[in-house]
C-alpha cells in the first residue's frame, strides 16, 4: 500500500513501506524529500518510545513547524521506527 504525505499542496513524503504505530504512518528516511525539511529545535517524550526530534516543513515559503517527527534513539519496544517520520499539524497523509 504506497501512502503519501502533502502539505501546502506539495508531495513531501511517499513510500510503501510505512510502518503504523499508534494510528500514524512513518515513513522510512529514504522517502522524504528532504528540500522541504528543517531540523527543529523542538523535542517531546513518548513514555515508551522515548525522546522525539521534530523537523519544521518548508514549502513554497510556508512554514509548519514541528509538523513532522522521528526518534532518533527510540526505546528498544519502538526500534522499528527509528528515524521513521510520521506527520501532524494539517500534513495529509493517505494511500495513493
Amino acid at each position: 500500500m504506497k501512502m503519501q504525505a502533502t502539505w501546502n499542496q506539495q508531495v513531501i513524503a511517499e513510500s510503501d513501506e510505512t510502518r503504523i504505530v499508534e494510528g500514524n504512518h512513518y515513513f522510512p528516511p529514504t522517502a522524504i524529500k528532504p528540500e522541504f525539511y528543517q531540523d527543529s529545535a523542538r523535542h517531546t517524550v513518548c513514555p515508551w518510545k522515548g525522546v522525539a526530534s521534530y523537523y519544521d516543513i518548508v514549502v513554497g515559503g510556508e512554514r509548519n513547524p514541528g509538523g513532522a517527527w522521528y526518534y532518533p534513539e527510540p526505546s528498544h519496544a519502538a526500534k522499528q521506527i527509528e528515524n521513521y517520520v510520521a506527520f501532524w499539524q494539517g500534513v495529509k497523509v493517505e494511500k495513493v
